[in-house]
């Protein structure tokens, strides 16, 4: 059975996205991500949009989601994107094994930052995958 990897933050409207499609391109089908906010937007981060775009990978059509119970516990990891004091009470509920990568939120960021925080998800994704079979 192929593993499940759900990156969560509050709006998923920009870092759980970009680790969701960083995800789903490195792992080439050996495993999925999905992304879900506690708190999700109306839509997705536009700077977000463009500089995922810098590196051709396209989450325009994207929409923000609302975690679930049954997301949450149907995922063999969990990846929070920064569940910091600021969160005001909604990190989600450690339901299965999750780690915190306390990333920036790039709301209202100039590109340049958004582009920090993006490359920063590329890298840990790419750890991510590599150790897909201890988890």
């Amino acid at each position: 059975m192929i593993k499940t990897v759900l990156f969560v933050c509050i709006h998923n409207s920009g870092r759980s996205q970009m680790a969701e499609a960083f995800f789903n391109r490195m792992a080439a089908g050996k495993a999925m991500a999905l992304s879900a906010g506690t708190r999700p937007s109306e839509g997705i981060n536009p700077i977000v949009v463009k500089a995922m775009k810098e590196l051709e990978i396209d989450i325009s059509n994207n929409k923000p989601k609302i975690l679930t119970p049954d997301m949450a516990q149907s995922a063999d990891k969990m990846i929070t994107m920064g569940c910091g004091a600021d969160t005001e009470g909604v990190c989600p509920a450690r339901l299965i094994e999750t780690e915190d990568w306390a990333m920036e939120d790039p709301k209202d960021k100039p590109i340049a930052e958004v582009r920090k925080i993006r490359d920063e998800i590329k890298k840990r994704v790419a750890v991510l995958i590599a150790r897909l079979d201890s988890f």
